[in-house]
């Protein structure tokens, strides 16, 4: 029973990883998924050491094989002494498989990183809470770090991308028509008396039939993850309501809308946080570019769907008819209240003269804010909300590559991608002011500078490591070694660890040596160095050891 349960949540870690690989894989042809699952979370605080530690004496046991003494491991002392050993050879085969991986040993990386998983699965007896949950925990960071090594090696190899949009939750939200629990109506009732609120709130049968569907099944998956995603946007649109003058609860307008999907597209085509159709975000001055889609930028649709809701409620004098309103349309709901003579959300409701949608509409988001409100009474105060985005912003001055910036950052592609969703290539256009990690402006804009702008769009770039010579690095990206030497002329032949070099990107045609234009050599302005962007084994699509260790543990009884 023990191993069943184990194998189950390993199985779970396993298709949710699945899941994001779908979403951040390169892809041609534009796609819509519904699936509320979150995003890649942040690489886990997992050191990775340059060498392989050293397996610990031969007398030294622990259930199935000796046991390696990790340097720095942080002991746990809650936990058994053979669940943290456990732990430890774990991390020690993940120490050597990366190792194996770097050096381009994917047979050795994959039995690695096998055996590590084999580990956290194995069966334990007795059972015990404390350490079964360290140990799914443990699994779950471990599964996540090999994921992120085939995402970094498939980056040398990259594709022309097309971004996936995510559906809007409100597509899967049905209607309710629950019974009403006279102790649930009670107890809501003495929460809203409880709770301070710029927008009215009311214990209505609709309100409490959503407040039971968040509290169990899909219903409660899509709340938490809103919920933990709503952390990165948070003080944003906190901001920018304060700034404009409306209630802070309007932030479950977004949750409701796109469960805190910037890239979130409905059924009808609405786009971004707040599901803003293109009519409506030109009105409010959100431009839409075959490179990028400002309704997909958090910032700039924010301001809009912000300043949207100011002029419903200043037409409507009534925050559930600008609610109302702004699911349906203003002609819509003004018709409404035109033939029925109410102007009142719950007495056009009552009369059927709302669209069936809009009529769920405001019983959700206020359902949301009720719960939101009192985390501890509907278990949302032990769930942790994502750390918030944080960037600095470039000026682009010629078309660039995403993939380029990544290069000089040595920063995941597919973090640049998640701060930059308004981009619906990988290329900024000129004038697009691009999101980069917090303090890194000072080295990318010469790095880029020293990049001829006709290349910017066409090019990678590559830190040379131990070793390495330019056919190697052009064996790596697939392009002819020619194509290198004429691209950087100025370092000759010899190459030193540290120089970068310019790689023309497959498909642009060989390229002529440049005639007084500056490429990039040996640097002046070093970039920002990311861990784990050290990953040097290029791994071929389709068999990739993420991939392999999945399909391995979904066959598992």
């Amino acid at each position: 029973m023990r191993r069943r349960s184990v194998n189950k949540c390993a199985k779970a870690v396993w298709f949710a990883i699945l899941a994001t690989c779908i979403g951040c894989a390169p892809a041609r042809i534009q796609q819509i998924s519904n699936a509320f699952v979150p995003p890649t979370p942040r690489p886990p605080d997992i050191v990775l050491a340059d060498e392989v530690p050293l397996l610990p004496p031969a007398d030294v046991r622990v259930q199935l094989t000796l046991a390696p003494r990790l340097p720095h491991q942080r002991e746990t002392s809650a936990l058994p002494s053979w669940a943290t050993l456990l732990m430890r050879e774990a991390d020690w085969h993940v120490q050597a498989g990366w190792q194996a991986y770097k050096a381009s040993d994917l047979e050795r990386a994959r039995s690695e990183f096998d055996r590590a998983v084999d580990l956290l699965l194995a069966p334990r007896e007795p059972a015990d809470p404390q350490a079964d949950q360290a140990i799914e925990k443990k699994l779950e960071q471990l599964v996540q770090v090999i994921y992120r090594f085939d995402l970094l090696a498939q980056e040398a190899l990259i594709e022309p991308h097309e971004p996936i949009f995510p559906g809007s939750p409100l597509d899967e939200i049905p209607s309710m028509t629950f019974p009403i629990d006279p102790a649930l109506r009670n107890r809501v009732v003495e929460e809203i008396r409880a709770t301070c609120s710029q927008l009215p709130l009311v214990a209505a049968d609709p309100v409490l039939s959503y407040i039971r569907y968040f509290s169990s099944g899909r219903g409660r998956q899509i709340l938490l993850s809103g919920w933990r995603r709503s952390g990165r946007y948070r003080p944003l649109i906190q901001r920018i309501l304060d700034e404009e003058g409306l209630p802070p609860e309007l932030i479950h307008v977004a949750q409701a809308e796109s469960g805190f999907l910037p890239r979130a597209v409905s059924r009808r085509r609405a786009a971004g946080l707040w599901q803003l159709m293109k009519a409506r975000a030109a009105q409010y001055g959100l431009k839409q570019t075959p490179y990028s889609d400002e309704r997909l930028d958090p910032e700039k649709s924010t301001r809009a769907a912000a300043r949207h809701l100011r002029d419903l409620y200043h037409d409507f004098g009534d925050w559930y008819l600008a609610l109302a309103a702004y699911n349906a349309g203003p002609a819509v709901i003004a018709r409404a209240v035109e033939r029925t003579g109410y102007a009142d959300f719950w007495e056009l409701r009552r009369r059927n003269v709302l669209p069936r949608e809009t009529s769920n509409y405001v019983p959700i988001i206020l359902a949301l804010t009720i719960m939101a409100k009192n985390p501890a009474a509907h278990g949302l105060d032990g769930v942790t909300p994502d750390p918030p985005l944080q960037h600095d912003s470039l000026e682009i001055t010629a078309p660039t590559s995403l993939a380029l910036v990544a290069d000089l950052l040595e920063y995941p592609l597919v973090d640049l991608r998640e701060l930059n969703p308004a981009l619906l290539k990988d290329t900024a256009p000129a004038g697009y002011w691009l999101h980069v990690p917090k303090g890194v402006v000072s080295q990318l804009a010469p790095a880029l500078a020293a990049i001829p702008p006709e290349r910017r769009q066409s090019s990678r770039a590559h830190r040379v490591g131990e070793g390495e010579t330019l056919a190697s690095i052009a064996k790596r990206y697939a392009v002819p070694e020619a194509w290198l030497i004429a691209a950087n002329a100025e370092l000759g032949s010899r190459l030193e660890p540290g120089d970068w070099v310019l790689v023309p990107a497959r498909g642009q045609g060989r390229l002529k040596a440049p005639k007084g234009k500056p490429t990039p050599g040996r640097a002046q302005h070093g970039p920002v160095s990311s861990p784990a962007a050290h990953a040097g084994a290029v791994v071929k699509p389709g068999a990739t050891l993420s991939a392999s260790i999945r399909a391995r543990v979904a066959a598992r009884p």
